[in-house]
């Protein structure tokens, strides 16, 4: 059975449970329990590469024992366990010595929930995860990354309290833009799921990653923070996934909700990767963690001004925007005023509609910026569709290689981008005329005078002079009209 056929027989079933509501409980539901089960699997490798490991799950917790027969506890009794025991008994583990797994664990099941009231239903779950793949087995390994990728699919699906999951065509380019190295502190303050580490992983991976110090390394100096817990219990599992087998530095946590003035220099990193969440709005008192000029209730503003303070000295950053952020005012200006007098933002990817379909319709931008010397001028890439492409859907997603145009254009941050060009879809502007448009950034595409723009000053002045020549046609035909009439007369 496929991937996709034992997730969907999965969600058939809870389907039949009462206490399960929306796609999101099913999603939560199935995740805790494949951790468990992900994590059970690498500790048989733990335990034959390692004599002297110990488990920090007590014994009866652990799925082998509760879990991996499929003619075990059942119906009440399973249901009474897992409510009064293993949930109780794993929100409370505590660590032993040096090793951090258990606080890994707890972590993830602080704020987990057994929807399912039926015993019966969730032993028919726990079959269909056990009996799927065997993690153990390197051949089938890569069936988990199919099976996470499913998940993910279906929680967008879900539509889950309007967040954006970045497409992985997204994320990977913008990983290779930035190009972190070993040795480089990367983080990602709003990871949700983990897709920008996971990107992260791989490409230092390939490229970096000659031995198990270098392994260590890496693992040690990737770093992220998501603030609910379904996506944070997903990106946990991403990791180890991913070969991080102790993911402690995936927090559970607001990274606003810390006092901008408490973060410090041991605090800064060297790259910063993320979609911070858009459209959102905070909750009251989280805006007084930044200085006056900045503050803001809107989720995007806050990011953008906690990215430019966390980044060191010639530290990178490439991050998602909304176009409302692009041409917004006020304390958007003075945000925007800000990144370009300390940071040189020298790349725009503009993206088309449809990129972050079906959750959300909203333009979206890439920013690419390097703290440490004021921006000179700001070039802009005008992402377009493939050929015969109208717009990306869920069976037609963004494809990683539709960015090989931005990558051949790209050249080098330390030659000072010399070797840039305009070309149809690419054109720069100075900050000299940025700061002339207010710090409006949404530059229209010379090459292209016919794309809307998305100004709200042009747009209502366009409405005006339409409204106008409405007007006009409207007199000019009562006066024909009336005309007509009286030559009839």
């Amino acid at each position: 059975m496929s991937i996709s056929s034992t997730i969907k027989s999965i969600q058939d079933i809870m389907r039949k449970d009462v206490g399960v509501d929306g796609d999101a409980q099913r999603i939560g539901q199935l995740v805790w329990l494949l951790f468990l089960k992900i994590f059970d699997d690498k500790e048989l490798e733990w335990e034959l590469l390692n004599d002297s490991y110990n488990s920090p799950i007590p014994r009866q917790f652990r799925w082998r024992t509760w879990a991996a027969d499929a003619e075990g506890i059942t119906g009440d009794e399973l249901k009474d366990f897992i409510d009064n025991q293993l949930f109780p008994g794993l929100q409370n583990l505590e660590s032993k010595g040096k090793d951090k797994r258990a606080f890994v664990i707890r972590s993830v099941f602080e704020d987990a929930y057994n929807y399912m009231k039926s015993g019966q239903l969730i032993r028919q779950v726990i079959n269909k995860i056990q009996e799927g793949v065997d993690f153990n087995r390197a051949q089938e390994r890569h069936l988990f990354g199919d099976m996470y990728e499913q998940i993910l699919k279906d929680l967008q699906s879900a539509g889950n309290a309007g967040e954006y999951y970045t497409p992985r065509a997204v994320t990977e380019f913008m990983v290779r833009m930035v190009n972190p190295k070993l040795g480089e502190t990367i983080l990602d303050p709003a990871c949700g799921t983990g897709g920008f580490l996971s990107c992260t992983l791989e490409h230092i991976r390939k490229n970096d990653v000659k031995t198990v110090e270098d392994e260590q390394l890496l693992q040690d100096s990737i770093h992220g923070v998501e603030k609910k817990p379904l996506p944070h219990l997903l990106c946990t599992t991403n990791m180890i996934l991913h070969g991080i087998e102790v993911p402690t530095n995936i927090r559970h946590d607001n990274t606003l909700a810390r006092p901008l003035r408490d973060q410090t220099q041991k605090d800064r990193v060297d790259v910063i990767l993320t979609n911070p969440p858009f459209g959102g709005i905070e909750e009251d008192g989280i805006e007084s963690n930044f200085p006056a000029t900045f503050r803001t209730r809107e989720t995007a503003d806050l990011f953008l001004v906690l990215i430019m303070h966390l980044l060191k000295v010639g530290g990178r950053a490439a991050l998602v925007l909304p176009d409302g952020t692009l041409f917004g005012e006020g304390i958007k200006t003075r945000i925007k005023e800000q990144l370009l007098e300390t940071c040189n933002l020298h790349t725009i990817v503009r993206l088309p509609k449809g990129v972050f379909s079906p959750y959300t319709g909203i333009n979206t931008n890439l920013l690419f910026f390097t703290k440490g010397t004021p921006t000179k001028e700001v070039w802009y890439y005008e992402h377009p569709y493939p050929a015969g492409v109208k717009s990306y859907n869920k069976t037609k997603p963004m494809n990683v290689d539709e960015f090989k145009p931005e990558e051949a254009w790209w050249g080098s941050e330390a030659k000072g981008f010399k070797k840039r060009v305009e070309t149809e879809f690419a054109w720069k502007v100075t900050a000299e005329e940025i700061k002339a448009r207010n710090y409006n950034l949404d530059c229209k595409n010379p090459h292209a005078p016919q794309l809307e723009s998305h100004d709200p000053e042009k747009l209502l002045s366009d409405y005006q002079s339409m409204q106008q020549q409405i007007a006009s046609t409207r007199e000019q035909l009562k006066n024909i009209i009336a005309a007509a009439l009286e030559v009839k007369q």
